[in-house]
């Protein structure tokens, strides 16, 4: 409990305790979902980790002002989302992705890599809204009416967006080959 306490910069008492606890087992279930989610929205694992960690800080700090506790995941996907946003934004160079897929001959590893280069650079060529749905629904498996929750749009504009972005990437991937 105190290593929570150190973690959170504050003492502990009943009430912050479950916050704590709370939220900590919210982290422990989804950090490494929403590492993903923000790896593939910012393309590097330094600023991943930053934007996660921010998120479950103000997720923490925000805690007692929750209406619907149960839709603590929804707001901490929000978060993630609006913080890799702010990184985006404030960046002066072109996103470049740093995961490599694993390597199974030289060859896979070229082809793989260069699909995949080639996918996330198309990705990120998307406007932010269309790049959000896209990596929402195929990348974090979410439903559409989740993807509305954690956007905070209506399911039909995911569906539009979602179809539009489809379209765009698809021509554009053809205009690279």
């Amino acid at each position: 409990m105190e290593a929570e306490a150190v973690v959170f910069g504050r003492a502990m008492d009943g009430h912050s305790e479950d916050v704590a606890t709370a939220v900590t087992a919210l982290y422990e279930g989804h950090a490494l979902g929403l590492m993903r989610l923000a790896l593939v929205m910012v393309g590097d694992r330094p600023t991943a980790e930053d934007v996660v960690q921010e998120a479950f800080l103000g997720l923490y700090r925000r805690w007692p002002h929750l209406r619907d506790r149960d839709r603590a995941l929804t707001y901490a996907r929000s978060a993630v989302l609006n913080g890799c946003r702010n990184v985006l934004r404030r960046r002066r160079l072109p996103f470049r992705a740093e995961h490599l897929p694993p390597i199974w001959s030289a060859e896979a590893a070229a082809i793989v890599g260069e699909d995949r280069r080639e996918v996330m650079t198309a990705l990120h060529r998307l406007p932010a809204r269309q790049r959000e749905a896209l990596v929402l629904r195929y990348f974090c498996e979410l439903s559409e009416a989740e993807i509305a929750e954690t956007m905070r749009i209506s399911r039909g504009t995911v569906k539009s967006t979602t179809s539009r972005a489809m379209a765009t990437l698809a021509r554009m991937l053809r205009e690279v080959q």
